[in-house]
């Protein structure tokens, strides 16, 4: 299972929170920051439905698989204030 962690962070004269060193909007305040980015932890854990998927690999061939709704990341809000 993989793992998404949410850190808040200072950015832009406000306060954001950020993933694998991308960030969201900036918000006004810490508390805003927080409140997002734990709503969005929460979206994250969500199963959704079983579908099939196609893409293009870097060499052109198309592949076909089954992504499972149940394969969800596990999620968790970093605030170190």
């Amino acid at each position: 299972m993989s793992h998404v962690t949410y850190e808040i962070v200072e950015h832009d004269g406000g306060w954001a929170y950020k993933s694998d060193g991308v960030f969201s909007e900036t918000f006004p305040t810490h508390a805003a920051a927080l409140k997002a980015a734990q709503a969005a932890a929460a979206e994250q854990r969500v199963p959704g439905s079983t579908e099939e998927i196609q893409y293009e690999d870097d060499k052109g061939r198309w592949h076909t698989e089954t992504a499972s709704g149940s394969d969800r990341p596990d999620t968790d809000v970093k605030d170190k204030k």
